[in-house]
């Protein structure tokens, strides 16, 4: 039976989870979202829905160091025609993220939902990474960081290879931190085809609790490693892929 949340109601444990669904009800406040990343959960629904709160078995995972390069997008990530910005227009990103793809109705990047990680991102804690090409924005991601943790949402891409472009830099910069995993929730066969693969829920919350107990590496900090090792900004500005990580 799916456990019914209240605004004050904790999470299950999530083995109570049938078919990867946990718990509906509840709320999109940044405790309550904390609170289920932290635990491998998180909320997926469709406008008009309750809130529906998952946490699959198997898990799908990228580790940083494993995003595949084709050769054509290798080519792709050594031109100049592109830039990649972070956390400079989170909120396009998820409205970009939110338009309705081929063979798709509707989709589950809502307004309620576009609020509650306006607030993580104003905290810091959720990031957008962004493919800019003549100063118009054709691609990228958002997701939440939590710790040495990234967990990826969504993506967008409106120009060739843009979205992957915007995920080739997040995993280089993530492996250059020292990030253990991105969470990439579901399995699909383009994910898969970047390097992503599924592993156990128990082994992926064993990977979690790890990473998320690390001090969440702070602007400054990030910045200052940043500089150390290629004299670029944190998650805030703009990044230049690292050719050494693609050979």
């Amino acid at each position: 039976m799916i456990t019914w949340l209240h605004d004050d109601t904790p999470f299950p444990p999530i083995t109570r989870a049938q078919d990867g669904l946990l718990a509906a009800g509840g709320n999109l406040s940044v405790e309550r979202l904390l609170a289920a990343y932290q635990r491998g959960i998180f909320p997926w629904f469709n406008e008009g829905q309750p809130i529906l709160w998952w946490s699959p078995d198997p898990r799908m995972i990228l580790l940083p160091a494993a995003f595949k390069i084709s050769k054509s997008l290798r080519k792709t990530l050594r031109g100049t025609h592109y830039e990649v910005r972070t956390d400079s227009a989170f909120e396009a990103v998820m409205r970009a993220c939110a338009q309705p793809r081929h063979g798709q109705a509707g989709t589950w990047i809502h307004e309620e939902m576009i609020r509650a990680y306006l607030q993580l991102h104003h905290m810091g804690i959720a990031h957008s990474v962004e493919t800019w090409v003549d100063g118009k924005l054709v691609g990228g991601l958002y997701g939440v960081g939590i710790g040495r943790m990234f967990y990826g949402e969504s993506m967008f891409s409106v120009a060739r290879d843009a979205s992957k472009i915007a995920l080739a830099h997040l995993s280089a910069q993530l492996q250059r931190w020292h990030f253990g995993m991105i969470d990439c929730q579901m399995n699909t066969p383009h994910l898969a085809s970047l390097g992503a693969h599924e592993i156990p829920r128990a082994e992926f919350m064993q990977r979690l609790q790890e990473l998320v107990n690390y001090a969440t590496p702070s602007v400054e900090n990030l910045l200052a490693v940043e500089n150390s090792l290629a004299g670029e900004n944190s998650w805030s500005g703009k990044w230049r892929f690292d050719d050494e990580l693609i050979r």
